[in-house]
């Protein structure tokens, strides 16, 4: 399922990325509907100055505005009096009967495992695999005939336009990109259906079958059509009246230097029933937000990144970002250790202050998720804990004296009668204090504590399999009750994980990594479960740091301001703000961290634990 079924419709001002690109690059990117109408008119004009006829072929992701860029497109042509044909591949796809059938072991219908209906499997077999053979086959022909003997324009737009069966028939190849964010809100606000549905679901069932469908086929063609350089265009698309067009190679372009620095990606807010007010003051949120319960800073699949080039800023996906340079990103290694996924995820939990604690949870291991879910790897996590209020705690494992099966009867109870049980008697917990890491490893029994903030660091499970086990009966912010998954995770749940256990493996001692007068790298976490290590830098004024080909998360934990900036090209820099969330790229190299504010600097850091490839995901 996805993380986001409500985003807060906040666009972050702060997370912007300031890159030194060429004016050759920078005055390549049209702005506007009318300007972005007009160039894609202009490259027609050429194209029909040399041949009879055009084919312009609009993809992009889901919700993509194709019908609004393909009228003004046409009408800017109709004023030239050239001939205007019209399609859109809406019309391919199978009947919503067929669909339902085909797609019935992607969304099951078992309430009894999952009475919500939240999950799924992730759907693997393209565009060609929701179309009707005989309907594609009758386009083709249609677009054939057309080049043949017809003239003017031909306009196919829509999501496949540019699948594999029909990319070669385009003369021009756009692909329009939404952000995440705005692709789910545009699903909430019911601006779009599923592919190929015409009858309208409830909102839910709309983004739980975007998840395991929708979404997969539009990242993937997205994806190969950067690769392979079929694209002549790139949209970003999020609003259509400024909407940004540029060739592939500019944004390719823009990518490979963005890649080159530190960066930050654009969060995401949330609001939740245990949401605190930490994060809400530290950063200024909207007013009108009730709470902020989960932050998105870098959640591959969720967030966007936004480039600055002079005056002009353009916002894309994480993930389509990644697409593109993985490479440089994350190194060879990586990417084809993780399938060219970002392995890596990160949020803040903010319950501070707030009326309640998270839910008592587990998530799955790699076998129970990949057979399930169709999904990459287990869903491991870890909790920092950077800020601490009065009573503030960490559920991790169970009590020593626990019976396992009592605890799980009392959860199916709950459950099924909507009764409280005192949850305290059967799970374990422990203060919080700042500078605190938890380890949880797949399976683990957990949960976050009111009053408190929690860097989550987690796998690279691509959803969140969060199996509720116990949610203290209460209902979510629209009044309905809080979805509970207690028959999965007792078929996850590592029962033997008591707090003996857990205070020896999962609560770590701090250990020294190097130490000189400059400062020194402690490792606050690592565990041959977790194909990921978690440290600390601590200094007073400068340290320095190598990527050495892998990658690193830094967010600034203890202090005001740090400068993150490359010893080799000092003008590839980032000024990082406290609990800012910054990516240093694996080509990165050596650099340095300057404090700019007073007092002492803790930077948490994230990296891919030595012998990472040979760790199952």
């Amino acid at each position: 399922m996805s993380f986001m079924y409500n985003p807060f419709p906040y666009d972050d001002p702060n997370a912007i990325n300031e890159i030194a690109v060429g004016k050759d690059i920078s005055d390549t990117i049209c702005f506007g509907l009318q300007d972005c109408s007009a160039m894609l008119a202009k490259r027609i004009q050429e194209t029909l100055a040399e041949k009879r006829t055009c084919v312009l072929s609009l993809d992009g992701y889901t919700s993509a505005p194709f019908g609004v860029l393909a009228l003004q497109v046409a009408r800017l042509l109709l004023q030239e009096n050239i001939a205007i044909t019209n399609s859109e591949t809406n019309n391919l796809y199978l009947e919503e009967s067929e669909l339902d059938a085909r797609l019935s072991d992607n969304l099951p219908q078992d309430r009894t495992m999952d009475p919500p209906l939240l999950y799924g499997k992730l759907y693997a077999n393209g565009y060609e695999g929701l179309m009707d053979t005989a309907k594609v086959t009758a386009k083709i022909q249609r677009i054939l005939a057309f080049k043949d003997s017809g003239e003017g324009v031909y306009i196919l737009s829509g999501n496949g336009a540019l699948c594999d069966a029909l990319v070669e028939l385009s003369d021009i190849r756009c692909y329009l990109d939404l952000t995440q964010k705005r692709t789910v809100l545009n699903i909430k606000q019911a601006k779009t259906k599923n592919l190929g549905y015409t009858s309208p679901k409830p909102y839910k069932e709309t983004l739980r079958h975007a998840y395991y469908v929708d979404f997969e086929v539009a990242a993937a063609l997205r994806g190969k059509l950067i690769a392979s350089r079929q694209l002549d265009y790139y949209l970003a698309a999020d609003d259509i009246n400024s909407i940004q067009l540029l060739p592939l190679a500019s944004y390719i372009a823009i990518c490979e230097t963005l890649v080159r620095y530190p960066f930050r990606c654009r969060p995401v807010y949330l609001e939740g029933v245990w949401g605190g007010f930490y994060v809400k003051h530290l950063r200024n949120l909207p007013d009108t937000m009730k709470n902020c319960a989960w932050v998105f800073d870098l959640i591959p699949m969720e967030v966007s990144i936004v480039a600055k080039l002079q005056d002009k800023e353009i916002e894309f996906p994480f993930f389509g970002f990644v697409q593109t340079v993985g490479e440089l990103l994350m190194g060879r290694t990586c990417c084809e250790k993780f399938d060219g996924y970002f392995p890596i995820r990160f949020n803040y939990d903010d319950t501070f202050h707030a009326s309640g604690n998270m839910s008592i949870q587990c998530h799955p291991d790699s076998k129970y998720v990949k057979e399930h879910n169709n999904e990459l790897g287990r869903q491991d996590e870890s909790y920092y804990i950077v800020v601490a209020g009065q009573e503030a705690k960490t559920y991790c494992g169970f009590t020593e004296t626990c019976d396992v099966e009592e605890f799980i009867d009392e959860c199916k109870k709950s459950e099924k009668n909507g009764l409280p049980f005192d949850h305290d008697a059967y799970v374990h917990s422990e203060a919080s204090k700042p500078g605190m890491q938890f380890l949880i490893p797949a399976g683990t029994i957990h949960a976050s504590g009111r009053n408190q903030v929690i860097l989550e660091i987690g796998s690279l499970t691509i959803g969140s399999y969060t199996y509720k086990m116990y949610d203290y009966v209460r209902k979510d912010l629209d009044g309905n009750p809080r979805p509970i998954h207690s028959i999965q995770g007792d078929a996850v749940l590592k029962r033997e994980r008591k707090a003996a256990w857990v205070r020896k493996n999962l609560i770590q001692e701090p250990r020294i990594v190097r130490e000189s007068p400059e400062g020194k790298e402690i490792t606050v976490g690592e565990h041959d479960l977790l194909y990921f290590t978690l440290r600390n830098l601590c200094f007073s004024s400068r340290m320095t740091d190598d990527t050495k080909d892998r990658f690193h998360v830094l967010v600034l934990v203890e202090g005001e301001k740090v400068l993150i900036r490359s010893l080799e090209n000092p003008d590839k820099f980032y000024v990082q703000n406290y609990m800012d969330m910054i990516v240093v790229p694996s080509s990165f190299g050596k650099y340095e961290l300057i404090n700019q504010g007073v007092g002492k600097i803790i930077i948490h850091k994230t990296m891919l634990r030595d012998g990472y490839e040979h760790i199952e995901r």
